[in-house]
């Protein structure tokens, strides 16, 4: 039995994002969920960076949603566009406080109340070379069984109990 819990106890939350980042996250991914997309929240991508979200639709393309809660926020963060290489879109999402016009017009941009989000501006589809595609889906996928299977075991349920 473990006397010592180094981690979190919900395996889905690592710390990292401020209440209003979380707040503007559910609401593109009520947004995302709608649309039929399947969500990945703080995916790290070969090249080092996390994206905020990601997304995959039955398509199989590839959104890259990076969250940005404030003005200094968008302006001191100049990574994002290294997420141009793992996706077929990129996305800005952020909340009514923030304007919309510092927003780089070559990026979609999705407004967001924490219960849903508007899709305020389409992203302009740049698509993934077939190789790159294969990686980031199956980044996606094994991924997203991992914290299932911790999402599992976080519960605390063994089979003896049903």
């Amino acid at each position: 039995m473990t006397l010592v819990q180094i981690g979190p106890n919900n395996p889905l939350i690592d710390g990292r994002q401020s209440n209003r980042a979380l707040m503007v996250r559910r609401g593109v991914q009520v947004l995302m969920n709608e649309m039929r997309h399947a969500v990945i929240a703080e995916m790290t991508l070969a090249n080092g960076r996390r994206a905020d979200l990601i997304t995959l639709n039955a398509k199989g393309e590839i959104w890259i949603i990076e969250i940005k809660t404030s003005v200094e926020d968008f302006r001191t963060d100049r990574k994002w566009p290294d997420y141009r290489d793992f996706c077929d879109r990129l996305f800005f999402a952020t909340h009514r406080d923030v304007p919309a016009d510092i927003f780089p017009a070559d990026c979609g941009l999705i407004l967001s109340d924490g219960y849903g989000a508007h899709l305020l501006r389409e992203a302009p589809e740049h698509r993934l070379a077939p190789a790159a595609r294969k990686a980031v889906t199956l980044q996606f996928a094994r991924l997203a069984a991992q914290r299932l299977l911790s999402a599992e075991w976080a519960t605390g349920k063994t089979f003896e109990e049903g």
